[in-house]
């Protein structure tokens, strides 16, 4: 029953080993937050560290779960309406080869049908493809502002609750306070970033092609949108210099680690492997430790189905019909296992209820054809190496699983222990709070002239 619940460890390195999925990015910044809220309680004021627990926490939970809500709350109110399936991924309607093919080998009537009515209005489906990601992301944002301005507010609320509790002859004139304001010592520089318009709001309705697409259906860079206006709102709403030099330390470290080092250290490791040991890693994990990758190793049909695969892959059109037949039939003989181990990679997506192909969803061809060139290069290896089969793959599974653990681990370590201790070191050299300190200024002075009167 546990084995049923709990994943094997090659979907564990696959997640974590995915540079285009959430979770390695979710403990990534867990592991942040952690680091820095931790390090703000231990700069010796509970205010501060409530204050970084809500920014910390309440921007995660905003940064992992805004877009996904407000695309639901987009599909039924743009998709529904217009009787479209919000399931339906955009990019599979440039090309009206592959999308005949997709209506054609649709799992279900209903998948078909929903396909053939985009089909028939694709420029009012691409809008509302733009439209929801333009909406979402922008929501995601609004919904961060508020949390900032309420965290804001709560801190204040509370700075002026231990003021008055220290100071009882005072209290009486909490009422009376005006709010405190807070401006940054630098709002020139950043205003321009936070004031300007969303580069995505354009009057020009973007097309699927190039950095957009990317932005639009790969969730990882559609997150370091609604990152890109967290970091300007944080630099141009920080509350004073010391406010202004903590975020330049976080959101630094941040994007550094969050999004530019993973990729990068994958590729260093690959390369690193590859050089000194002669064997690809690049493969997703769970084919590197499938059992069927092992079997066709052993009995030598890997090569047939490289090849089969080759020979089938005459136009985009055609390599696309292949794989979608092919997927559909992996349970019996006539399979390919290049196919077979695209569909481990998560390339071709299966429908739950048909257990199909579901044509819906985009199939990337050049990851497709990806699979199929790694394995060849992998079996060249295996070829050349002169070693037993078993310590062959045996030494790839191992050198995968260290790439991974190195990877996230490194990330881990700069984002949860090292950027935390930094801002830990500058607070301590400058030991006080300083928003506690302008908020109980700006009391005692409004108290002062209240008291002149």
């Amino acid at each position: 029953m546990i084995s049923k619940i709990m994943p094997s460890a090659s979907t564990i390195y696959s997640t974590l080993g995915n540079n285009s999925s959430l979770v390695p990015l979710a403990i990534k910044d867990i592991a942040n937050s952690c680091g820095l809220t931790t390090a703000s309680y231990m700069s010796g004021d509970k205010v501060e560290g409530k204050d970084r627990l809500i920014d910390e926490f309440g921007t995660q939970a905003i940064w992992l779960w805004g877009i996904p809500a407000y695309q639901k709350l987009f599909n039924i109110s743009l998709y529904k309406p217009a009787g479209l399936d919000s399931k339906i991924d955009a990019r599979i309607l440039k090309n009206k080869d592959i999308l005949q093919s997709a209506i054609e080998l649709a799992p279900t009537d209903v998948i078909k049908n929903n396909l053939i009515k985009a089909s028939k209005n694709p420029k009012l489906f691409k809008n509302l493809t733009v439209a929801k990601f333009i909406a979402s992301t922008a929501m995601t944002c609004l919904t961060y502002f508020g949390l900032t301005k309420f965290r804001h507010k709560y801190t204040e609320n509370q700075i002026k609750k231990d003021y008055f509790e220290k100071q009882k002859p005072l209290k009486k004139n909490f009422k009376n306070l005006k709010p405190t304001t807070f401006s940054s010592t630098y709002p020139q520089v950043f205003s321009d970033i936070h004031n300007s318009k969303n580069p995505s709001q354009k009057g020009n309705t973007p097309s699927f092609t190039g950095g957009i697409q990317d932005f639009v259906f790969d969730p990882v860079k559609n997150l370091m949108l609604v990152d890109g206006s967290i970091t300007a709102e944080r630099l141009t709403h920080s509350r004073n210099p010391q406010d202004l030099f903590g975020y330049i330390i976080k959101e630094g470290s941040f994007w550094l680690f969050m999004y530019g080092a993973g990729p990068l250290i994958s590729k260093a490791l690959e390369k690193n492997a590859e050089k000194k040991h002669n064997k690809s890693i690049d493969l997703d994990a769970r084919v590197l430790e499938s059992k069927e990758l092992e079997k066709a190793f052993k009995d030598g049909t890997l090569k047939s189905h490289i090849e089969e695969f080759k020979k089938a892959d005459l136009s985009d059109t055609a390599i696309y019909k292949f794989a979608v037949n092919k997927a559909n039939n992996l349970e019996k003989e006539s399979k390919n296992l290049v196919i077979e181990m695209a569909s481990m990679s998560d390339i071709i997506n299966f429908d739950k209820t048909s257990k199909k192909v579901d044509t819906r969803q985009f199939i990337d061809l050049s990851e497709l054809r990806g699979v199929s060139n790694k394995l060849e290069k992998l079996l060249t290896q295996y070829e050349s190496s002169g070693e037993k089969l078993e310590n062959f793959l045996t030494t790839v599974k191992k050198l995968k699983r260290q790439s991974v653990l190195k990877n996230i681990g490194s990330c881990i370590g700069a984002l949860g222990i090292i950027a935390p201790a930094i801002m830990l070191l500058v607070r301590k050299l400058n030991p006080e709070y300083q928003v506690k300190k302008d908020i109980e200024e700006k009391i005692a002075l409004q108290s002062e002239k209240k008291t002149s009167k």
